[in-house]
């Protein structure tokens, strides 16, 4: 049992330090860090779509599921390797589509603005505030996608660094109440053996 918690422990700290590692590597170069991941994307779908294709002239039996696999081979292969020559698009794809979404939804908030002003809600302006925030920042990520991918990869990294360093903490917890246990075991175990 002990040996079992031991490894489970030594895991547990491996995975840790991963989390930071990679954690710091995203919030300290996140553009790097995005086109790397984008590329790693490309790279797997050219790499499905080249085994697809392999499959398909190793097969080659003129059924449909050959027929598929060929389509699906060239499709995923151009694909990946647009995104591996092009990693800066997918990146900005991202935001774009979010910021379009917010800006739509400030844009409600607007209108709903407007009916409380017309109905006298004395309050009005705080709707109307709220809404005008969003629908900039929806067109702040519209505008500027790149800086808030760099942002949100950053935030990730951050987040990864303090689950890292928050895991080691509780496996150190955890590993001394495990030891203060065995010692406790241990004395009883004395402590019988002597009264026999």
């Amino acid at each position: 049992m002990y040996q079992f918690f031991k490894e489970l422990k030594a895991n547990y700290i491996l995975s840790a330090v991963f989390c930071i590692l990679f954690g710091l590597t995203l919030a300290v170069w996140p553009d790097v860090s995005s086109r790397v991941v984008c590329m790693g994307l490309g790279a797997v779908l050219a790499l499905s779509g080249i085994v697809n294709l392999v499959t398909y002239f190793m097969q080659r039996d003129g059924r449909l599921v050959s027929q598929i696999l060929l389509l699906v081979g060239i499709i995923l292969t151009v694909l990946g390797g647009w995104i591996i020559f092009n990693p800066g698009v997918l990146i900005m794809i991202i935001p774009v589509v979010i910021g379009v979404v917010v800006t739509v939804h400030g844009v409600h908030n607007l209108i709903q603005a407007l009916e409380l002003f017309k109905n006298d809600y004395s309050k009005w302006w705080v709707a109307m505030l709220l809404g005008g925030v969003t629908v900039g920042l929806g067109v702040l990520l519209v505008c500027n996608p790149f800086e808030a991918v760099n942002t949100a990869i950053m935030l990730i990294g951050i987040f990864l660094v303090y689950d890292g360093i928050s895991d080691l903490w509780i496996i150190s917890r955890v590993s001394k109440t495990a030891r203060n246990i065995r010692q406790t075991m241990e004395a009883l175990d004395v402590e019988v053996e002597i009264e026999e």
